[in-house]
């Protein structure tokens, strides 16, 4: 396929365009993609407006999926499959691929900050990156695969198991697809912390009662009655900052887990307090990155089929949907919390 397309295109620090771009002509190992629908990650925001990508130009987008539009001769079964994408490409050569932890890879590429990502009309895109959809997903439901798989593999690494209380810091897109994940696993009582009354409102409206906006209620009163003044199993830190980093440490049990999901937003620091908590409680801390996308374990696939099954329900989390060419007023709003929002999503 020849030609142009259009596409958002990332010149500098604040310089996004939307652009005519030459139609990208798939390699041997890839085939191109027709993209039917592209999630604005919180991540973006910072990479348009503050840190950049690694180079410019590049076309944004890491959240996506479409439609197989053209393949090799030899591949020509998976012309018309629709399919997600796992915007990881490692090396296939360290240690970490060796073991298949893709996402410990030291010498990975990135679609959508280390190269051209989904934010156009075409992207050409890995054969075996590509994630083929259950007929009963959407294209806008499986551009979410990216964020339901972390938060699959958040809960995972974190051993919260079926019964326990859990506390998730933050109501973002990760956190709520991560209650809606816990909750199908029988997670018992799911506490949910947010920092707006919009927030709140939409967990509960997505059937998370135990949502509080902490700037206003009492968290560490919540936690102690629902756990009988023990405190929470497992605690999710959703979003990379000190204070509610202090707060999972402070509101988990003894010999519970506290999970860091949240990309930090810059340097953390830890008071003695919390430093004595860790240890006299023996917490466990654990870090989780990104997700499994192997052969043995595949959280990605994992995230289709529990959308499949309507055990994960990431449309409900689309508050706006835009046309590409509408990216100022997407962007912006995010940018600018001009009004609440969880999930903004291009749709092609």
């Amino acid at each position: 396929m020849t030609g142009y397309m259009k596409g958002l295109n990332l010149h500098g620090v604040g310089d996004l365009r939307y652009d005519d771009l030459p139609i990208p002509v798939p390699q041997s190992d890839e085939v191109l993609l027709k993209i039917k629908a592209v999630g604005i990650c919180g991540s973006d925001i910072p990479r348009v407006f503050v840190s950049g990508t690694y180079h410019f130009p590049t076309i944004i987008g890491h959240e996506f999926a479409g439609v197989v539009a053209e393949t090799a001769p030899e591949d020509a079964k998976l012309k018309g499959k629709r399919a997600s994408v796992f915007p990881l490409i490692p090396c296939h050569k360290c240690a970490a691929c060796r073991e298949g932890n893709f996402a410990q890879c030291v010498s990975y590429d990135y679609y959508g900050s280390r190269r051209d990502g989904a934010m156009a009309e075409y992207l050409a895109v890995k054969k075996e990156n590509l994630c083929f959809l259950p007929d009963a997903v959407t294209y806008e439901e499986a551009a979410m695969n990216e964020p339901a798989a972390v938060a699959i593999h958040a809960f995972r690494r974190s051993g919260a198991q079926k019964g326990d209380t859990i506390l998730i810091y933050g109501v973002g897109t990760v956190a709520l697809l991560l209650a809606q994940w816990a909750k199908a696993q029988g997670v018992k009582n799911i506490i949910l912390a947010a920092r707006s009354d919009e927030k709140c409102a939409f967990a509960k409206n997505l059937g998370f009662p135990l949502t509080i906006n902490v700037e206003r209620d009492d968290l560490d009163k919540l936690v102690m009655e629902v756990t009988a003044g023990r405190g929470v199993e497992v605690a999710f830190e959703g979003t990379g900052q000190s204070l509610p980093w202090e707060k999972c440490l402070a509101l988990t049990q003894s010999f519970g887990t506290v999970v860091s999901l949240g990309n930090p937003v810059g340097d953390m620091s830890l008071s003695q307090k919390g430093y004595w908590r860790i240890m006299r409680q023996e917490l466990r801390l654990v870090g989780t990155w990104n997700s499994s996308f192997g052969k043995l374990e595949n959280d990605w696939r994992l995230a289709l089929q529990a959308m499949s099954e309507k055990k994960l329900q990431p449309a409900a989390l689309i508050t706006h949907r835009f046309p590409l060419a509408e990216y100022t007023e997407a962007f912006g709003l995010m940018r600018d919390k001009r009004e609440m929002f969880v999930k903004v999503m291009f749709c092609l």
